[in-house]
């Protein structure tokens, strides 16, 4: 484990964005497969190198959200604004007003973005059913980043690629045909 977390430390950036080219286009992946009940690669060549670069542009903006949001929640607390208990790293108070600031200011932007990258290729975005993206950020993204947060700082990025794997399967079954 060692390894992984120097890793992390020296290439923040680069291993955010390997993280979550892997660990987002698999779950893409099992969502397909979930969703159509067979197993196959749905993507052609290009559609998976795109995905890829999707995840791994997605992962940069992810990773600076991160970080300036666990200062935005400091500042909130050094203003006077929250009680110094929400400052206290790994407390659940702390992790909770983290996710909670980053997914209701920065998650609109991100599921917007993503749909945007999801079909730039096609040259034609698919606008209908994004509210169930904007949806994702209660029910899923606010818990499972009070989760995250509660980690040491090396592990957080590696556990939200993660998430984006059970995302994948909790969306592939629920878009079942």
């Amino acid at each position: 484990m060692e390894w992984y977390v120097s890793l992390v430390k020296t290439y923040p950036i680069v291993s955010a964005m390997v993280q979550f080219a892997l660990l987002g286009t698999l779950g893409d992946l099992i969502a397909k497969i979930i969703q159509n009940k067979k197993i196959f690669w749905p993507f052609s060549i290009k559609e998976t190198i795109w995905k890829f670069i999707e995840w791994a542009i997605l992962a940069v903006f992810i990773k600076v959200a991160f970080i300036g949001f666990k200062g935005f929640v400091n500042e909130l607390v050094t203003s006077g604004l929250l009680p110094d208990i929400f400052a206290q790293k790994r407390h659940f108070l702390n992790a909770f007003s983290v996710s909670f600031t980053m997914n209701m200011q920065f998650g609109f932007l991100l599921v917007i973005l993503h749909r945007v990258l999801d079909y730039l290729p096609f040259g034609k975005i698919k606008w209908q059913g994004l509210n169930k993206g904007f949806y994702s950020l209660l029910w899923f993204w606010i818990p499972a980043h009070t989760v995250t947060f509660m980690l040491p700082q090396e592990f957080q990025i590696g556990l939200a690629a993660i998430w984006s794997v059970m995302l994948g399967l909790l969306l592939g079954l629920f878009n079942r045909k």
